[in-house]
């Protein structure tokens, strides 16, 4: 999954927000059908003319960009040493960025509606170069702020006229000591797609080179495992041995390349850690961290507290295990549903009315928010032959956020909804509040929001179920949503952290000290009801996230904030949700973790993580008796 982040060199980053998925497969109701795009009316569809009412409009925008506002930028160059010069410069680097921003998202989305677009994919390569152009053009500015010397520095940061961006430029200071040389810098820049070279030769291996295994179904057909299909059978199908093919099909596949992805992995680490070390941090993770200020410590308390918590982990799979009725729970077991045959299903108009409802603990302000955004064509709600897949959301500040759907009639199309609307109501509250530089937030804040939302959302229909099946399949749901974004990331953080302090610390490492320390991981986080078949040893080599430089951890952290949150927001604690609508517009304006301490989440402490996991051991108990009560068991 990307997102929206704080624009700490003043440029709007232009990335998108995607949702992050469960692997439970929820289908459309007969009687309910699928929508498609071209059959919806235009309440349903976005409307870009708000954008541009012609591509002649949208290209002069560009050709002033270039024309005026690049060769601006350029000319304050060597002039940054005065307050009055920078804020010209920031001045017109904000009238610059946000030119740029319309056009670039306009573009896009354009392009998003319709992949063979030719008139909306040469307006996004218009829009695309114009960027570049415009970075090399500012391409001076860090490098010459922080050429300065510090008391020239100071004077700028408490000069009044630079007041508004006193935040941006006291982060640049804290960058100082990490920037190198301006030949040195060079250097490293010359040498970034070498540096990015694991990255593209695992996509190439696992997704250029790599073929689909063919296993035979239980009527002797072959069966090709896209990874569509292979979840489909892990998710749906009851034929044990069919599963069992299916998973070992697949992880010999990956087995197969287990030598060249190992190390592809271990360059990988090896660039982390010399790039760090040439920045003058103590190790990878500080390297990692740094770009958002996140002390070491949250991640350390994360891992620690998870280690201390996996006894309500290891209890679910032991549920998993006696109500499967399995003597040895196995990989290819791990995702029955204990519920089968059950699904949810509601058309778009039930999931606004049923998220509405859901939201209504953030107050009247908040839900007429989400009304008027859905009134107001924010989202591109149904599916079409060559739109984008999944779903998004896209701010800019000069606009209304957008939102990309898919909606399939499905609960996770709903959740989608809830979670990008999140997002949506973040940015603008962030855009109303802020100025143009601290009005985007960052990473490590970004998905609490919208967690927030799929939090409520879930606790609303648990609590409302109509009978002990839809209860049973909404806590199945629940339990795998933490279980697969808390325990499973986690585990894959420690993983990535104990290998960059064996490299850091000159220890070998291998295609089988890889394996091993994924084996051991399996055994601490799944327990003892978990069988571990010997091929499962290579299934960190299939995971791009790895490739991402310590990023997984803030799904954990994100969900563990935003339990607290709607814990107590549904609790009635005083001052809770006036204190998260006041976050929601803090959008970058401080240090992230500050800025998350104004609801009373601090995840410099286990709380959090020992909070949600304590609601996870009450799912599993919960769910563990209503099973037992089902099947006349008590």
């Amino acid at each position: 999954m990307k997102y929206n982040k704080r624009r700490t060199s003043i440029i709007a980053v232009l990335t998108l927000v995607f949702v992050f998925c469960s692997q439970i497969l929820v289908y459309a109701s007969e009687d309910k059908p699928i929508i498609t795009r071209p059959e919806a009316e235009d309440k349903y569809k976005w409307d870009l003319t708000e954008f541009y009412q012609t591509r002649e409009l949208f290209e002069a925008d560009m050709q002033k960009l270039k024309e005026d506002y690049l060769p601006k930028l350029a000319s304050y160059k060597g002039k940054l040493n005065s307050a009055v010069s920078l804020l010209d410069y920031l001045s017109t680097d904000i009238e610059a960025s946000i030119l740029i921003e319309k056009g670039y998202v306009y573009a896009n989305l354009t392009l998003d509606l319709d992949q063979t677009n030719a008139n909306a994919s040469e307006m996004a390569s218009i829009a695309s170069s114009t960027y570049s152009e415009y970075l090399q053009a500012v391409s001076y500015v860090q490098p010459e702020l922080l050429a300065l010397d510090e008391t020239t520095l100071n004077r700028l940061i408490t000069d009044p006229k630079l007041s508004e961006y006193t935040g941006y430029l006291s982060e640049l200071v804290k960058q100082k000591e990490h920037i190198l040389s301006e030949k040195e810098e060079a250097i490293l820049s010359g040498l970034s797609e070498v540096i990015s070279a694991p990255r593209n030769i695992f996509d190439k291996v696992l997704y250029g080179d790599y073929k689909y295994p063919t296993i035979q179904d239980a009527d002797g057909k072959d069966i090709e495992l896209s990874t569509s299909t292979y979840y489909d059978i892990l998710d749906t199908c009851m034929d044990r041995d069919v599963r069992k093919r299916a998973y070992e099909a697949r992880f010999k596949s990956y087995a197969d390349f287990n030598h060249a992805l190992s190390e592809i992995y271990i360059t990988e680490v090896k660039a982390n850690a010399a790039t760090a070390k040439l920045r003058n941090f103590d190790s990878s993770i500080d390297a990692a961290l740094a770009s958002e200020f996140i002390p070491k410590s949250v991640y350390d308390n994360l891992v620690t507290a998870i280690s201390n918590n996996l006894e309500p982990l290891h209890n679910y799979y032991q549920m998993k295990k006696d109500a499967l009725g399995f003597e040895e729970l196995h990989g290819y077991d791990a995702y029955i549903p204990l519920v089968n045959d059950y699904t949810m299903k509601m058309t778009y108009e039930e999931a606004v009315d049923m998220i509405v409802k859901a939201l209504e603990p953030l107050g009247k302000d908040y839900t007429d928010d989400f009304i008027e955004g859905i009134n107001s064509r924010w989202i591109d709600v149904y599916e079409d032959k060559n739109k984008y897949t999944g779903g998004y959301q896209w701010g800019t500040y000069s606009m209304h956020p957008y939102i990309l759907l898919n909606f399939n009639n499905s609960l996770d199309s709903a959740l989608t909804l809830a979670h990008e609307m999140g997002h949506a109501l973040n940015t603008k509250y962030s855009n109303e509040k802020q100025n143009f530089i601290n009005a985007d937030y960052p990473i490590f804040t970004a998905e609490v929001v919208a967690i927030v939302n799929e939090m409520l959302v879930m606790d609303y229909l648990i609590k409302h179920a109509k009978n002990n099946d839809e209860k049973l399949f909404l806590l199945n749901k629940q339990i795998e949503n933490i279980r697969g974004t808390v325990y499973v990331q986690v585990m894959f953080s420690e993983f990535e952290k104990t290998i960059h302090e064996m490299v850091e610390s000159g220890q070998p490492v291998s295609s089988e000290a890889l394996n091993f320390l994924w084996v051991e991981l399996i055994k601490k986080y799944y327990g003892e009801a978990y069988t571990i078949d010997d091929i499962a040893k290579v299934g960190w080599s299939r995971i791009p996230h790895f490739y991402m430089n310590f990023y997984v951890y803030k799904y954990a952290t994100s969900m563990a904030a935003s339990y607290q949150i709607m814990k107590d927001i549904t609790s009635g604690k005083e001052g809770a949700v006036d204190d998260y609508l006041d976050f929601l517009a803090a959008g970058g304006s401080d240090y992230p973790i500050e800025i998350l301490k104004a609801t009373g989440v601090d995840m410099n402490t286990s709380e959090p993580v020992d909070s949600v996991l304590e609601y996870f051991g009450e799912l599993v108990e919960e769910m563990d008796k209503l099973l037992k009560e089902t099947q006349g068991q008590e």
